[in-house]
């Protein structure tokens, strides 16, 4: 994921989490808040609550991918958002994550033109 769709600093995430949000399901925490920038960007948290460090990097490096494919084409600018995985995270393969995100951007309404999702 390119540099400028990235959240990096920590009163970043903070001020998503503060003035965003959020939206949940069994795998993932999604907080959104709306922004001037000129690009959307992208937060992910995983704490050690998931798994050992192998299976964090697993989850976010999913994670990444879908918004990277899934998202940011279909997501109009000035959103930041931070996606939080909750312990089932770790059992999810890719697939059944990717739908977890993309539910829960439907959900709160941000995806204009939605990649179709498998019902299963």
């Amino acid at each position: 994921m390119q540099k400028q769709h990235r959240l990096r600093k920590s009163r970043d995430f903070a001020a998503v989490r503060r003035e965003g949000r959020s939206w949940a399901d069994r795998r993932l925490v999604l907080v959104a808040r709306r922004t001037d920038a000129e690009h959307c960007r992208f937060g992910f948290s995983v704490s050690k609550r998931v798994g050992n460090a192998v299976v964090r990097n697993r989850v976010k490096r999913r994670l990444r991918e879908t918004a990277r494919v899934e998202l940011l084409p279909h997501i109009e600018p000035g959103w930041d958002f931070v996606v939080i995985a909750r312990k089932d995270a770790a059992d999810a393969d890719y697939d059944r994550l990717n739908r977890s995100l993309l539910r829960l951007f439907r959900r709160a309404k941000l995806l204009d033109n939605a990649p179709p999702t498998d019902s299963t």
